[in-house]
C-alpha cells in the first residue's frame, strides 16, 4: 500500500487553504463569554445588511423547540446566563442538550434567539455595550474576510459551544431526518473542465442530489474524508454520518480540475469551484477545493475539502 491516510493528506501541497479562518476562531475562543456573544450579535447584524440568512427548516427547529420555549419563559438575567453557559461550555442541562445537536439544529437555535433578541423577547446586548479591544480586533478581522470565510467563522463559533460532547457518556447524537434523494429525472449533472473521471463526477452529482447511500459506495471500506480545518474522518460509517449531518441540501458547483497519476496505479485529482449552503443560498458561494486520491480500481481512498484562501486560488491547479 503506497499511501496511508496521513501521506494522502499531502497531495497537491501547494493548495492554499484559508488558514485565517481557524486563526480567527482561535482568537474568538480566547474572548470572554460576554464578548463572544456580543461579537456574534454585532457580526450577524452587520452581515445581515449584505447577506440574507435563510430561515431554518422545520426539521431542524423541532429538536430545538423545547429548549427554545424553556428559554423564552426565563427572565432576561436567566436568558443571559444560559447564553454565557453555552459560550463557557459549562455543564448544565441545556448545554448538554445543545452538545448532541447537529450543526444545523445549533444554527437554527441561534437563528431563533437572534430573531427574539431583535424583537425584545430574549435579552438583548445592553444598549451602549462596547466590545473590549480584543473583541473589536476580532470583529475587524472578520470584516476583512470574504463572505464565505465570514460565515464559516461564525458557524463554527456557535457550533463549538455547549458542553464538551466527548465527556457525555452514551448520549445519542440528535440530527434532522435525512432528506429523500432527488428523483433521477430532477438531477442535473455537473461538468468539470479538465476532469472526466466518473467517480469524481459521481461524487459531485450524488452529493448535490442528497443521495448519500450511493455516495458512500464510491469510497473504499477504509477510505477517509477530511472536512475543512479538521482531522480526517476514517471509515465509511463516520463519513456517511458526516454527509447526513453536515451536507444535506448543499449545492456543489465544481468548475475546473486536473488529473495526475500517483504511485502504484493511484490517481490524484484536484477540483476547484464553489459551494452554496441552504443557510445562505446563491447569495454566498464559498471558494472550495476537493483533493481526491483514487485507488487503481477507481475508488475514493481519500478526499480533502479545503476552504480556499482567496478567489484566485480557484485557478491554482499546479502540482
Amino acid at each position: 500500500m503506497p499511501f496511508t491516510i496521513d501521506s494522502a493528506r499531502g497531495i497537491f501541497p501547494n493548495t492554499l487553504a484559508a488558514d485565517v479562518v481557524p486563526a480567527t476562531i482561535a482568537r474568538f475562543n480566547q474572548l470572554s463569554a460576554e464578548d463572544q456573544l456580543a461579537l456574534i450579535w454585532f457580526a450577524y447584524l452587520e452581515m445581515g445588511k449584505t447577506i440574507t440568512i435563510a430561515a431554518p427548516g422545520a426539521a431542524s427547529m423541532q429538536f430545538a423547540e423545547g429548549t427554545l420555549n424553556q428559554i423564552r419563559q426565563m427572565s432576561f438575567t436567566e436568558q443571559s446566563q444560559v447564553m454565557c453557559d453555552l459560550a463557557n461550555r459549562a455543564d448544565t442541562p441545556i448545554t448538554r442538550t445543545y452538545a448532541v445537536w447537529s450543526a444545523n439544529i445549533k444554527l437554527g437555535f441561534w437563528y431563533q434567539l437572534g430573531k427574539w433578541m431583535d424583537q425584545g423577547i430574549v435579552a438583548p446586548i445592553p444598549q451602549g455595550y462596547k466590545l473590549s479591544a480584543n473583541a473589536a480586533a476580532v470583529l475587524q478581522a472578520i470584516r476583512e474576510l470574504d463572505a464565505g470565510q465570514q460565515i464559516t467563522v461564525l458557524r463554527n463559533s456557535v457550533v463549538d459551544m455547549g458542553f464538551d460532547p466527548n465527556k457525555l457518556d452514551g448520549q445519542k447524537r440528535v440530527s434532522e431526518p435525512v432528506v429523500v434523494p432527488k428523483e433521477i429525472s430532477q438531477r442535473t449533472q455537473v461538468t468539470i473542465e479538465g476532469v472526466d473521471n466518473p467517480i469524481v463526477l459521481s461524487y459531485m452529482n450524488n452529493l448535490n442530489a442528497n443521495d448519500f447511500d450511493a455516495l458512500i459506495e464510491l469510497f473504499t471500506s477504509d477510505g477517509a474524508l477530511q472536512p475543512p480545518f479538521q482531522r480526517p474522518i476514517v471509515g465509511k460509517e463516520g463519513v456517511l454520518r458526516f454527509f447526513r449531518e453536515d451536507c444535506q441540501n448543499l449545492k456543489l458547483i465544481p468548475e475546473r480540475g486536473v488529473v495526475e497519476p500517483a504511485e502504484d496505479g493511484f490517481t490524484q485529482v484536484k477540483v476547484t469551484g464553489k459551494v452554496q449552503t441552504p443557510w445562505f443560498g446563491a447569495a454566498v458561494g464559498m471558494n472550495m477545493a476537493w483533493r481526491f486520491l483514487l485507488t487503481p480500481d477507481n475508488k475514493i481512498f481519500f478526499v480533502a475539502i479545503d476552504l480556499l484562501a482567496s478567489p484566485k486560488e480557484l485557478l491554482n491547479l499546479v502540482r
